[in-house]
């Protein structure tokens, strides 16, 4: 049954979907899709603007308007499934990309005085990874690679930007990379959660484009941290479109 009431109005010009808005919604209205948050279902808002203080462009507020009756219990079931569905563990099995490997490090021969006096040669350049998957919601927290690490969180287009990614970056650390424009916010924190619950992660590199939609991994992993009630050490290197880091 539709009243008047008070809802939160989503201005989709000045959203730049970064998320934030999304991680402070306790009932579970808001989802960015397409790139732009957007109200899921009237039922799921309860109006009173939570989400309003976490926005860093102003495309919210709440207005008085005809719309559905909050439906407090709605809501709940909504949260819930969604957090079932984000807990649900990938099998390794059927798609590659599920498949846990991890890989041994390389050894060389080369002395440490011979290799500074090489001239500087990408042709036969070694890859740094050490394991596989690398996609957040493709990593289950309990993956091996996880226990003890020194994580490397990079938003997906920082390997493209930074050509030093591997020698300045991902070696000696165990990445993981994802949006947090187009992937699910809530996911990722309760994934990363997990993670900081069960793994004794060591410290945290997080790594991000200029732009503002990837700064909304910052606030995900604080509240990923808040909810495992752990603190981690996080180093932040901000990457520019012409591929400069700026942090390191």
């Amino acid at each position: 049954m539709k009243r008047m009431r008070k809802i939160i109005e989503i201005n989709e010009e000045l959203c730049n979907g970064c998320g934030q808005c999304v991680l402070s919604c306790a009932e579970g209205a808001i989802a960015i899709i397409d790139g732009k948050a957007r109200l899921v279902s009237e039922r799921y808002c309860d109006g009173l603007g939570a989400c309003l203080g976490e926005c860093p462009t102003g495309a919210l507020k709440v207005v008085e308007r005809e719309a559905e009756d909050f439906d407090e219990q709605a809501a709940h079931e909504y949260v819930n499934a969604l957090k079932a569905k984000q807990q649900a563990q990938p099998m390794a099995c059927g798609c590659p990309s599920t498949q846990i490997r991890q890989f041994s490090p390389v050894s060389s021969s080369i002395s440490p005085c011979e290799a500074a006096n090489r001239p500087v040669s990408h042709e036969n350049t070694r890859s740094c990874l050490s394991h596989w998957p690398v996609q957040i919601r493709l990593i289950p927290p309990s993956a091996p690679f996880l226990k003890g690490a020194h994580l490397l969180i990079a938003a997906d287009c920082v390997p493209v930007a930074y050509p030093a990614f591997h020698t300045h970056l991902l070696k000696g650390r165990t990445v993981m990379v994802g949006c947090p424009k187009f992937d699910d916010a809530q996911e990722y924190v309760q994934r990363f959660a997990q993670i900081f619950k069960t793994a004794q992660i060591q410290s945290v590199t997080l790594a991000i484009m200029e732009v503002p939609c990837c700064s909304a991994m910052a606030g995900i992993l604080n509240k990923a941290m808040e909810a495992a009630g752990v603190t981690v050490p996080v180093k932040k290197v901000v990457v520019t479109a012409r591929g400069e880091a700026q942090g390191l």
